[in-house]
């Protein structure tokens, strides 16, 4: 019998696995997620033996576990395929087929184990654990050889340990009510995206956004001007105070942008050097009057783009915040006719760029304008460079509304059934709109995993320590099949087609009819995506191009890009 030390080595070593799982049943690509994706490093996924095969090309996989009966091509051809490339690999097979003549041919091909099915949550693991326990075996006398060299890795590991505990505690300093989430206003949804890119593990930039109330936001941007520990302090201690200042006020029902500014300066102004300064942005939007309020310390304009594509800048009203500073101005600006926004720091504008040294600054509005998202700007911004020369923060905000063109709008009861029928639309629909099938294959993965979403977690109540006792008994799919017996609810879901200069965004919205759940977990899912990597909203943030909630949680919107040399024309 395996001792508790053997069992915890094991584990460990499964951790780090990546999987290939061949199967061509979605519900049951799920099932085999639900209990493996929070045991293992990574799962692969494909569809029959063909793309398994090419999944196995394309990645360096640890574990292939196939089923046998797929289209296309089955997984004793495409094991045949593997071992002429890889006779090391361990694979299990899963086949409801007993014939002598497959499970010989399986044998001569070095087919590690087999599971019958249905698959049994139990055998699975045995399995995976047996698989486990042998690749442990193999590396034990590799690791009694590299012991020296363990050692000097350790060493390292603890300094990056010690790095990450900084970032970290850096993180929580950092306040967002808006991680991951869109906000509809009146039914104007606007996506909010944030990039907080240090180019140390300490950090001169910090920001903050707070939800003032249901119809204001402030945004807090600080750059400790200067490079190193003292900047980065400075900017950590004023983000922190003014985050508890921003707390004490709404927990009092009196905020006060002017009385912000002046308890922040007060209480940072000691803490300053004599030669030292800060740069700042106090941003306060209210959505219900349309206006924006700002104090700019000596920051980079603020961009907005408006109805006619056309940049509006708004400049610094302050000198840098110095141990010397007495007043402050505030301004504010009309945003009725703004459609984006841009707010950041320096580092992004200062950065050399590949073209005759020229800084970024000569490129931001034009990259600005282009961009539908963060990760537009994100990508037009790292294309231009060579190396991030500084810390790099910024805020994207685009209202969507206005380009709202719904091609495709219908509602599914909640049920495990309709999952299918959901599935087999959405791929209909996105057949109709590009021949690109790569992005229609990552769309559709992320509707299948938000839509499952949507009806487990949303309509049927089920939540993640629920779902994992249900696990452990095998009785989950028999639960969901009770739940859908005692509900009336559905799942709507809605699409819309935007063009944005030569490329088109397809937009979808899957809204369940369940009480939401707090979005805030959502910050410790992607922070920890060594732990995470499997959860369907980060499945999902990595197969498109953002995904954001309500605040309620019960609707989710997510971003698929399609270039318009793929798309299909409408017949017509």
């Amino acid at each position: 019998m395996t001792n508790p030390s053997d069992k915890e080595v094991i584990y460990s070593h499964i951790k780090t696995l990546k999987i290939l799982y061949v199967e061509d049943t979605k519900v049951t690509q799920l099932f085999f997620k639900s209990i493996v994706d929070e045991l293992v490093n990574k799962i692969i996924y494909a569809s029959d033996g063909k793309e398994g095969y090419q999944k196995f090309l394309d990645n360096e996989v640890d574990l292939i576990i196939t089923d046998y009966a797929m289209p296309n091509e089955n997984g004793l051809d495409m094991i045949e395929k593997i071992r002429k490339q890889d006779t090391e690999v361990p694979i299990i097979l899963v086949s409801a087929i007993e014939d002598l003549n497959v499970i010989a041919r399986a044998l001569n091909l070095d087919v590690s184990a087999f599971i019958k099915k249905p698959i049994s949550k139990k055998e699975l693991l045995l399995s995976i654990e047996k698989m486990a326990k042998v690749s442990v075996a193999n590396k034990f006398i590799e690791d009694q050889r590299n012991k020296q060299l363990l050692e000097l890795q350790a060493k390292d590991e603890y300094k990056t340990y010690q790095e990450d505990l900084g970032f970290a505690k850096e993180l929580n300093i950092l306040r967002n009510d808006f991680y991951y989430q869109m906000t509809d206003y009146n039914h104007n949804v606007s996506l909010i995206d944030f990039l907080y890119h240090p180019l140390d593990v300490m950090s001169g930039d910090a920001y903050s956004a707070r939800r003032i109330d249901k119809d204001t936001v402030l945004y807090l941007i600080v750059d400790g001007m200067g490079k190193g520990l003292s900047a980065s302090l400075t900017s950590m201690i004023f983000i922190s105070f003014a985050n508890h200042m921003v707390d004490k006020m709404l927990f009092l029902d009196s905020f006060d942008m002017s009385i912000l500014i002046n308890e922040t300066m007060e209480y940072i102004k000691p803490v300053l050097l004599d030669e030292e300064s800060l740069s700042l942005d106090y941003i306060l939007v209210n959505n219900k009057e349309e206006e924006l309020y700002y104090a700019k310390f000596s920051m980079p304009p603020i961009l907005l783009q408006n109805q006619i594509n056309k940049i509006v800048k708004i400049k610094s009203n302050n000198p840098p915040l110095s141990k010397y500073s007495q007043t402050f101005n505030i301004d504010k600006i009309d945003i009725s006719e703004i459609t984006k926004f841009l707010i950041y720091t320096d580092g992004i504008v200062e950065n050399e760029t590949k073209y005759d040294n020229k800084l970024y600054s000569e490129f931001i509005e034009e990259d600005f304008l282009k961009a539908f998202t963060r990760e537009d700007l994100k990508n037009s911004f790292m294309e231009k460079i060579d190396a991030q020369e500084d810390d790099v923060t910024l805020i994207f905000i685009n209202k969507i509304t206005q380009y709202s063109n719904i091609v495709a709008h219908k509602k599914f009861k909640s049920t495990l059934v309709n999952l299918d029928l959901a599935n087999e639309w959405y791929e209909t629909l996105w057949n109709d709109f590009t021949s690109d099938m790569k992005t229609s294959y990552q769309a559709g993965m992320v509707f299948t995993e938000l839509f499952m979403n949507a009806h487990e977690h949303g309509n049927l109540s089920i939540d993640s320590n629920l779902k994992n006792s249900l696990m452990a008994n095998d009785s989950y799919f028999e639960t969901l099949a009770e739940k859908e017996k005692e509900i009336d609810k559905y799942i709507d879901v809605k699409v819309d087609k935007i063009k944005q200069g030569s490329v088109y965004y397809i937009i979808t919205k899957i809204t369940d009819e369940g009480n939401g759940f707090d979005t805030h977990i959502l910050s410790e899912i992607f922070r920890n995506a060594h732990r995470f990597h499997g959860r369907g909203v980060f499945v999902s943030r990595k197969n498109s191009f953002g995904i954001y909630y309500t605040s309620k949680g019960n609707s989710v919107l997510y971003i698929n890009k399609v270039e318009e040399s793929s798309l299909i024309e409408d017949e017509a």
